[in-house]
């Protein structure tokens, strides 16, 4: 009998361990809400809450519940209109948020489980913000859309009257470049700089543009580009309204040399202004959140919700 003990012993305490474990994993998975026949686990809350933490939201357990209540109805809703995409857009979506953030997806990764927080998380939480975007804008574009009367309603209103904020061009633009070595000392920059100054006074059209930048070695121009007002920065659109038609804007110092653009043409055009743009975002966005609010409120009163003992 006591030869037997030592092959008995660890096969009883690796049972006494597995049935000391189920507690723990079944309290963690434990189910707080069922939402159309789709649970939501004590874990689930917890892990939302860790990343709203991380996120600086602050929210009460309710909070944290409701906002799951609302992606799973989100999601079913979707569902049922087509609107489901796949791992690998979801995927996509993570590492275009890890880019924004300087970091890799596996960074990322690692990143939120440091914190204790698994990556399907933050998917989930991304999948539910693609779906309802994709749901609610397709589902009621029409009355999602801004005409131009309600943007000049907002211009009176605001008394813009500034021809910055109510006339838009379009520009045609050349960028050239002069070509320093990054090994070249201050001498080379300097004297690219004056060959730069001596080529805005000489060049008078972006034809002119074309065939010297093409001929010159350690220069190059690049292919037409075509920007609105609003679509250029402030800084920038000062200068080209500065610079007249077919001349080249000032060189700047940039990684591959001297970069200078030459204005091809500046005519008016029906495009947005960076203001009217401004006024037409901000007024799209305010009509999608009173649709998208409408329309959560309306799909939450159908959903079937089941709190389950000690839940809320």
């Amino acid at each position: 009998m006591t030869t037997r003990i030592p092959l008995i012993f660890p096969s009883l305490m690796l049972c006494w361990l597995m049935a000391a474990a189920v507690p723990t994993a079944a309290h963690a998975q434990s189910v707080a809400v069922m939402v159309n026949g789709e649970p939501i686990t004590t874990f689930d809350i917890e892990q939302r809450a860790k990343l709203n933490r991380l996120s600086h939201k602050e929210q009460s357990r309710q909070q944290v519940i409701d906002e799951l209540i609302d992606e799973k109805v989100k999601i079913r809703e979707a569902k049922k209109f087509g609107v489901s995409p796949s791992d690998s857009d979801i995927d996509q979506s993570f590492a275009t948020m890890s880019s924004r953030m300087r970091m890799t997806p596996d960074q990322m990764t690692k990143m939120l489980g440091a914190q204790g927080i698994r990556p399907e998380t933050l998917k989930q939480r991304i999948r539910a913000e693609m779906v309802w975007t994709s749901l609610v804008r397709g589902r009621f574009k029409d009355s999602l859309l801004v005409g131009e009367k309600d943007i000049q309603a907002q211009l009176r209103a605001g008394g813009a009257n500034n021809p910055e904020e109510t006339e838009s061009f379009e520009y045609r633009l050349r960028p050239v470049v002069l070509i320093v070595s990054r090994n070249s000392g201050d001498g080379a920059m300097e004297s690219r700089r004056k060959e730069a100054e001596m080529l805005r006074g000489r060049v008078q059209t972006c034809e002119e543009a074309d065939r010297l930048f093409k001929s010159m070695p350690n220069a190059a121009i690049r292919a037409t580009v075509v920007k609105t007002s609003a679509d250029l920065p402030p800084a920038l659109r000062e200068v080209l309204d500065k610079t007249p038609v077919g001349h080249l804007t000032a060189p700047e110092v940039t990684k591959q040399g001297l970069e200078m653009v030459a204005l091809c043409s500046r005519t008016p055009t029906t495009a947005d202004t960076p203001k009217k743009r401004e006024i037409r975002e901000k007024m799209f966005a305010d009509k999608f959140q009173a649709k998208s609010n409408a329309y959560l409120q309306e799909i939450r009163k159908a959903a079937m919700i089941e709190y389950r003992s000690g839940a809320k």
